[in-house]
């Protein structure tokens, strides 16, 4: 069985994709937390990943971090789990989309990060992040209507793609963020999935110490 180093539920928007993603596809994992800046998070990390960061998932003694990594190692072990879409044409999509959340969308990551557990409408958003949300409405919308006509994610059934923008979801609830329509549907299926549910009741529940000068901002 796989170990998934993750970081705190609430907070590690990284750690939530690879876990969404396993979790729903049924691929069996033991889950590890370490807490974000604590003097163990560095050790352990350090001890299994040169890149010191979380998520890590460890198959046996062999290390795989970086998420979108993971959830490519996943897809390749276990293909009868359909983590990515079977059409060619939408598999590159879903790939391009996931490539795209992992490294894009900064300003957004910046004025809006992943905290679970509050309630924070209202905000003010700077316009790039505006911007940003738009870009990110907008993909919702066309690729449903390109490539989501037998199922209501993204690509019909759930792919790695889903798990890439499920963080993004749970950031337009925090910070009430208006949508309607398909988005609001495709929205409302990511928050209907049993392992984002599950992470949200988690990210809730566990006790989350952070003082008000450490950067949980920059964890995106």
């Amino acid at each position: 069985m796989y170990t998934l180093i993750i970081g705190n539920k609430n907070y590690s928007s990284w750690s939530m994709r690879p876990w969404i993603a396993l979790r729903a596809a049924g691929v069996p994992f033991t889950e590890q937390k370490v807490g974000l800046f604590t003097e163990e998070f560095a050790a352990r990390l350090g001890a299994v990943s040169p890149a010191g960061l979380v998520p890590v998932l460890l198959d046996g003694d062999f290390a795989v971090w970086d998420s979108l990594a993971i959830c490519e190692y996943a897809a390749e072990r276990h293909p009868d789990a359909a983590l990515w879409p079977q059409d060619a044409k939408a598999r590159a999509r879903a790939r391009s989309l996931a490539a795209q959340m992992h490294s894009g969308f900064s300003a957004l990551r910046q004025a809006m990060p992943m905290n679970i557990e509050a309630d924070l409408p209202g905000i003010d958003i700077p316009d790039a992040a505006q911007q940003d949300i738009s870009r990110m409405q907008a993909i919702w919308h066309d690729t449903r209507a390109e490539f989501g006509q037998s199922g209501p994610f993204l690509f019909g059934g759930f792919s790695i793609a889903d798990a890439f923008f499920a963080p993004v979801v749970s950031r337009f609830i925090t910070y009430g963020i208006a949508a309607a329509g398909p988005v609001r549907d495709y929205m409302d299926a990511v928050l209907a999935l049993p392992a984002m549910q599950e992470w949200m009741r988690d990210a809730r529940a566990e006790a989350t110490f952070v003082a008000a000068d450490e950067p949980y901002r920059t964890h995106r």
